[in-house]
């Protein structure tokens, strides 16, 4: 049930200097160790900052030392391989989040002399970057005055105000923004953006939020309100498709066939197994089906073996099970094009490709 919030709560001064003084504090004592905060670089900052949309911190922190030691500056990031850029990103998903840092670390690195935009409004002409990470940069790296709006902060802020409209919705939002400005102290903005983010990931949880224990229960309106829970969802419930697929990995001797995700394929750029859609009922139209598709994309036949493994997962808006079966190789002419190229290689050689996450799954039952 919606609530009708306070939409008559106004920032006051005093409250905004007892919330920000509040906030401070009890940072100042959780204040978590993160590697991304071992340096104010904005290189770091961005880096870190795309990691962590739509992506756990206890996720990201392994992730971001890798990448940070393989590609500690814009300069090296920009002159990677794009395969090197994916395999580093691997297993984050979003993969057009990598794509988006590989592009927008070439203008940096090559029209910017390696210097970032110091103004969100110059960041933002950046490939991938939008207001919330150019706000972060700006105000975590410079500690300039500017907003930020993600996950964390939206729902926080919205349970401070009892926000009466709906926080997903062009109207809520215009609202949580003007908020988040209105908070911004004069002085430590760096700190104080990442306590509201700290806060809301370690206290103001989606779920049974710590309210006991969160330094600023006397001014949060749904608290004083008694409506925390009722007020409406911060994210958008996922409408989820099912799907049938099957992976096969097609054997030649002691080779597997591996093929890279064209520009119109999911996971593009990334390589995985033959993988396709299954339209059949039963196992042995399915099988068909299977051998008949493999052999229109990549030239090559095979017959269908025993299944491997059955893999559920899901990606976007999708829910799959994917069947993994073995195949063997019968005859053909591989097809290679320049947006999809097919290679035949030994297990041992899928270490260096970035794989699908269902395909380094696959690739770690051949060994």
């Amino acid at each position: 049930m919606a609530t009708d919030g306070n939409p008559h709560f106004e920032l006051t001064s005093a409250w905004k200097q007892a919330f920000r003084r509040k906030l401070l504090a009890w940072y100042k004592q959780h204040e978590r160790d993160l590697p991304w905060r071992k340096s104010r670089d904005p290189y770091r900052v961005w880096v870190s900052e795309v990691m962590l949309q739509q992506t756990q911190v206890a996720t990201v922190r392994a992730y971001f030392e890798r990448f940070m030691a393989a590609l500690p500056t814009v300069h090296d990031l920009a002159a990677a391989d794009e395969q090197q850029v994916l395999r580093l990103w691997e297993g984050l998903g979003y993969y057009r989040r990598a794509r988006g840092l590989h592009a927008a670390a070439k203008v940096v690195s090559n029209e910017l002399d390696g210097e970032f935009p110091t103004t969100v409004e110059e960041l933002m002409k950046l490939p991938g970057i939008g207001r919330y990470t150019a706000g972060a940069i700006v105000s975590i790296a410079y500690d300039k005055p500017a907003p930020i709006l993600e996950a964390n902060t939206i729902r926080l802020l919205a349970r401070l105000i009892a926000l009466a409209d709906d926080p997903t919705r062009s109207a809520g939002q215009k609202r949580l923004w003007q908020v988040a400005e209105e908070l911004l102290p004069r002085k430590e903005v760096s700190r104080f953006n990442q306590a509201l983010m700290e806060l809301g990931s370690l206290v103001c949880t989606p779920r049974e939020p710590k309210c006991d224990a969160c330094p600023v229960e006397s001014l949060c309106q749904a608290r004083q309100l008694n409506v925390v829970d009722d007020l409406l969802p911060t994210t958008k419930k996922t409408a989820y498709t099912d799907l049938r697929e099957a992976a096969l990995v097609v054997r030649r001797s002691d080779k597997v066939l591996l093929r890279q995700c064209g520009p119109d394929e999911r996971w593009s750029g990334l390589w995985d197994f033959p993988r396709f859609g299954i339209e059949s009922e039963g196992p042995l139209f399915a099988a068909r089906e299977l051998e008949t598709k493999l052999t229109e994309v990549t030239g090559i036949r095979a017959s269908l073996g025993p299944l491997l493994k059955t893999i559920k997962h899901g990606v976007t808006r999708y829910r799959i099970t994917l069947d993994c079966y073995e195949a063997t190789h019968q005859g053909g002419r591989l097809r290679s094009s320049k947006t999809s190229p097919a290679v035949w290689l030994a297990p041992t050689d899928l270490g260096d490709y970035p794989l699908s996450t269902t395909g380094r799954k696959i690739a770690k039952l051949l060994g």
